[in-house]
């Protein structure tokens, strides 16, 4: 199966959803977003096929996100796309395609909407939350 993530491996959401991808059995194509960014279809793709809208995919903590203005409403779509582009740290993290959709994954748990073959499979987050227990069911979902 190909998957791909637009990985930060400084970001524990991102490791954690790299983690629960690898839990599955899957080796995906890793893509470190800030050292490679996609070019601005790409991320127009991602955004589209993962139901956000630009603004939603962007990141404001740990970013120049106030000192770029960016809260400004009057921004059109692709001037939000050429700060991204400019600082990919803006590109919220992390996208994940596979062949059952696209989805930032945030929080974490999110990929198992697109990768049902990482259901059934126990997985505890770095931090110790426990996402599938060993019975093979989701755990904190209603």
């Amino acid at each position: 199966m190909s998957v791909t993530i637009y990985h930060n491996p400084d970001c524990g959401t991102s490791r954690n959803t790299l983690a629960m991808i690898r839990n599955a059995g899957i080796e995906p194509e890793i893509v470190e977003y800030l050292k490679a960014p996609p070019d601005r279809e790409t991320l127009k793709m991602l955004i589209s096929r993962a139901g956000l809208t630009v603004r939603a995919a962007l990141r404001e903590k740990g970013t120049p996100y106030a000192d770029l203005g960016l809260a400004d409403v009057s921004l059109h779509d692709e001037e939000l796309l050429d700060a991204m582009l400019s600082n990919p740290i803006l590109i919220n993290r992390p996208f994940v395609i596979t062949p059952h959709g696209v989805r930032l994954c945030r929080p974490s748990e999110v990929v198992l909407q697109i990768l049902p073959e990482a259901l059934n499979k126990p997985f505890t987050k770095e931090d110790g939350e426990v996402v599938i227990d060993n019975e093979g069911r989701r755990v904190g979902i209603d």
